[in-house]
């Protein structure tokens, strides 16, 4: 499948203040999930200028270090320099645009384009021009002609984040509210998380979007699309599930989604559950007094940050009767192609664990959230009806457009936590496919305007 495959069919402008429109009226234009004018416009506003998740400081320990990633449809190589440094640097060679970098991961001081044999040191810049002086007279400008480096790199945790705009908020303005909340959910030790291995790839016919809204806070579908885990006995109260849900709402597109397990469990049930032998080795000493009751009673189980990065974190006692252990997996939602979907599937460790735990929870991820895991399986089989209605001229004649009407009409309490005294909107059920709706929300906004024209308003009116 190329993008030469699809074609637009409405104006993306149009469609853009559509989704704007029916945000308002709890509904989503299906079109958005298979069309090339969204698709690329999506590639430049967001991805073009967004902070987007590369690697984990752990996948590049030492200087030489490399791994192959992408920011939207662009390969990047993320490099740990002889000094320490690191850098995201584009992967097409600036002779006639062949990728210099032909392997997932790996330690080198160069990278050398196949075609011509121009050869690149790993902080980007030109090192090496077959037949110099017969080609060129002189040495090449290391620097002019060297890879294209993402103009800004900034990492929180040890997560490295890149931004391809040169001008925008900081990694600390664009997270908002949720960084404190990611602060809570891998900042439990001083050494941190770090990755168990290599992320696992795989493609789905389904739109990114659809991903991330999810894991913003779908709770509505667990006891449907899950049924069969608690049928077999592996898991229990599926259907209370969205009632005992917290969401919450940050700025700029992030949402998160926990449950109220001290008051549905056991009162000692804290901090996911993890073990005694584990959170003695904490340090939540930076932790405030709200983030220290959220970890305790409501701590987040997966979320969303915009746009494609997303995490989940529960406990599972598999087989059923041995001690639970925790899974914390953060996967990115990569677009391919209008339709088309790749996920990265990291599993996270504490940088403490035995290698019998580390063992133990990549297991557990494999088994629920890997490419053939008993979750896995239900969402992406689910998440391809989207790009196939999308397509669909019936569908289209009937300007069909899916339902978020919870937002309206359920009657379950969705307003505003009076007593919520952390970041952003906090709201006591899972009901109301608020989430959602605000990453849609965002998702329109940056679509319209850039990222930089609609996150701080204040910002703007005072330029």
């Amino acid at each position: 499948m190329t993008l030469i495959d699809k074609q637009p069919s409405i104006p993306t402008d149009e469609l853009i203040e559509r989704v704007t429109s029916s945000i308002e009226e709890g509904a989503i234009p299906v079109e958005i999930y298979n069309d090339l004018g969204i698709f690329q416009r999506e590639m430049d506003n967001i991805f073009g200028s967004c902070w987007v998740f590369v690697a984990h400081e752990s996948e590049i320990p030492n200087k030489g270090d490399f791994v192959q990633r992408r920011i939207g449809i662009d390969p990047v190589i993320v490099t740990r320099g002889g000094g320490g440094d690191i850098n995201v640097l584009s992967n097409y060679c600036r002779h006639r645009g062949t990728q210099v970098c032909q392997t997932d991961a790996g330690n080198s001081r160069f990278f050398k384009c196949p075609y011509h044999g121009w050869t690149y040191s790993n902080n980007g810049d030109l090192v090496g021009t077959p037949h110099v002086q017969d080609a060129y007279g002189e040495r090449m400008d290391p620097e002019k002609f060297g890879l294209f480096k993402a103009p800004r790199i900034e990492s929180r945790h040890g997560f490295i984040f890149a931004s391809l705009a040169a001008d925008g908020p900081s990694l600390d303005e664009y997270l908002g509210g949720a960084g404190w909340m990611f602060d809570l959910v891998v900042g439990l030790h001083p050494k941190g998380l770090c990755v168990a291995g290599p992320p696992e790839r795989y493609q789905v016919k389904a739109d990114w979007k659809t991903a991330a809204e999810n894991f913003a806070g779908d709770t509505y579908h667990i006891d449907s699309l899950h049924w069969s885990v608690e049928e077999i006995g592996l898991a229990q109260g599926f259907q209370a599930n969205t009632a005992i849900s917290v969401t919450y709402e940050m700025d700029n597109g992030h949402a998160f989604n926990g449950h109220t397990w001290t008051k549905v469990i056991h009162p000692g049930y804290v901090l996911w559950g993890y073990p005694p032998e584990v959170t003695e080795k904490f340090d939540l000493s930076e932790m405030d007094e709200t983030q220290m009751f959220v970890l305790n009673h409501e701590p987040p189980a997966t979320g969303t940050i915009f746009p494609n990065l997303s995490f989940i974190r529960i406990a599972a006692a598999i087989p059923p009767g041995t001690p639970p252990t925790i899974l914390t997996s953060f996967r990115q939602w990569q677009p391919v192609a209008p339709g088309v979907l790749e996920i990265w599937n990291w599993q996270f460790v504490w940088d403490f664990q035995t290698p019998e735990e580390v063992e133990a929870a990549q297991q557990l991820g494999q088994f629920t959230f890997g490419s053939a895991g008993i979750f896995e399986t239900d969402d992406t089989v689910a998440w391809e009806g989207a790009p196939r209605a999308a397509k669909s001229p019936w569908m289209k004649r009937e300007q069909f457009a899916f339902n978020f009407d919870q937002s309206k009409r359920s009657p379950i309490d969705r307003e505003n936590d009076p007593n919520w005294t952390g970041p952003g909107i906090k709201r006591n059920t899972g009901f109301g496919e608020m989430n959602q709706l605000h990453f849609y929300r965002q998702w329109a906004n940056v679509m319209r305007d850039g990222i930089d024209g609609q996150l701080n308003p204040a910002r703007k009116e005072g330029q």
